[in-house]
């Protein structure tokens, strides 16, 4: 069966620096989709980011690059399988040199928090109770 696959493709200003940023949140990098230009971080089965040198990602675009440090123009969004392991993830980030989003989402039925990459990409942690999905 053909599953989906998202492709994030985000600009960075060190790729070095970010690919050592997202394997210590415990993310792998996959070598046959990586070179000087880019790194292929592999989040799940389905889900991908790409991790271009700003120069190689604006061979993809006549726009110019938004700096998310001082623009946001994307927030990423992954699921997490419970309260425990928004906060594992997101501790992860900001001790790998991420900035902590002082909100934090606390519901009955959900819990998040978020955190800015080395590049200030916005990335939300989200966990959501399997019984409110349901209904």
């Amino acid at each position: 069966m053909y599953q989906q696959m998202i492709f994030v493709n985000l600009p960075v200003a060190d790729l070095d620096a970010s690919k050592k940023f997202f394997t210590e949140l415990g993310y792998s990098i996959n070598p046959q989709f990586s070179d000087e230009n880019a790194a292929s971080v592999v989040i799940s089965e389905t889900i991908v980011a790409m991790l271009l040198t700003k120069p190689f990602y604006a061979s993809f675009t006549d726009k110019e690059i938004a700096d998310a440090t001082k623009t946001s123009e994307v927030m990423i969004a992954l699921s997490a399988e419970s309260r425990e392991k928004v906060d594992e993830l997101v501790d992860k980030a900001i001790a790998a040199g991420g900035t902590a989003s002082e909100k934090v989402q606390d519901m009955d039925f959900m819990y998040g928090r978020a955190f800015d990459d080395l590049d200030g990409h916005t990335w939300e942690v989200v966990w959501m109770d399997p019984a409110a999905i349901e209904g």
